[in-house]
């Protein structure tokens, strides 16, 4: 099981209330929702392995260098040297760093790369697993990963963690018309506000699952465009064809990369905690004593 941790701990910092707080009064709804998130998932799923991938740099300068939009609007603060600041809410901020203390303290492996996102750490991870893998996340670009030959779904949370949509090849092609790969062309001609990708003017998702459906894949369509006696009609050609300097290296930046260097972990799932002193000072100091018992509880083999 590989966790997108951000996409969690955002959806915990919004979804439990602010009121809940450390003894000190510091807010640590998101550290107490991501902690029953992770009590959910191994009790629900049981996954051998267990995975906090991370986001060592949430906008990497490759991406950007390619489509300079992608995620500016998310920008706080910009760094000439290392990953620029995103613009997070206040009372988040703090709890990131405990919410690294509390993973380290229970023994579930956080991995990062340095130059890339979590959703590349998942990609290789995804990539090198000789067994089933289920990724937990909040973001639909990592429908492209699905793959039922080689058992690889999207569990994706629709309330918290209770309620997830299991995301297979049967559900992308019921609601988009496309295979996980095929995710990636449909993304980058739609395009996506949230993460700065203008897509292709006038081709919304509905007319980028046509085309695709049409001409099979993005390698097709621009064939299309150049094919005078395609079906396309005139405004998707021009539109297209004025596209081409994106549609040349958008795939790049949608994609996740698969082949990323990671550092050495080890990723089973704990059965006790790896440093019970310091998780029992973490409980004490932020009020985390319902929520250790409860990850512990199920975390036990």
């Amino acid at each position: 099981m590989l966790l997108d941790t951000a996409s969690l701990y955002f959806r915990a910092y919004y979804g439990v209330p602010d009121s809940v707080r450390a003894p000190d009064g510091t807010p640590v709804n998101a550290v107490r929702g991501l902690m029953d998130f992770i009590a959910r998932l191994v009790q629900d799923h049981r996954p051998d392995d267990l995975v906090a991938c991370w986001d060592n740099d949430w906008r990497p300068q490759w991406r950007v260098d390619l489509i300079p939009t992608y995620k500016a609007h998310r920008v706080a603060e910009e760094h000439e040297v290392g990953p620029d600041v995103e613009e997070t809410p206040d009372t988040l901020d703090p709890q990131v760093p405990v919410i690294q203390e509390v993973l380290a303290a229970v023994g579930i492996a956080r991995v990062g790369a340095d130059g890339y996102e979590a959703d590349d750490v998942i990609g290789t991870l995804t990539a090198r697993a000789p067994g089933p893998v289920d990724i937990v996340t909040g973001d639909r670009d990592l429908f492209q990963l699905v793959d039922d030959a080689r058992e690889r779904r999207v569990l994706y949370p629709l309330k918290g963690v209770g309620t997830l949509q299991v995301t297979d090849e049967a559900w992308l092609h019921e609601k988009y018309g496309v295979d996980g790969p095929g995710y990636v062309d449909l993304a980058l001609l739609r395009g996506d506000p949230s993460d700065g990708l203008p897509g292709v003017p006038g081709i919304g998702e509905k007319t980028a699952a046509k085309l695709l459906d049409t001409y099979g894949d993005l390698a097709g369509i621009m064939a299309a465009v150049d094919d005078r006696t395609s079906k396309l009609t005139p405004s998707q050609r021009k539109r297209l064809d004025e596209a081409r300097e994106y549609v040349a290296v958008a795939p790049k930046v949608v994609r996740v990369a698969s082949d990323v260097p990671l550092p050495e972990f080890d990723a089973s799932r704990p059965s006790a905690p790896r440093d019970p002193g310091a998780l029992k000072e973490l409980a004490e100091r932020w009020g985390l004593g319902g929520a250790v018992v409860r990850l512990l509880s199920a975390l036990e083999r």
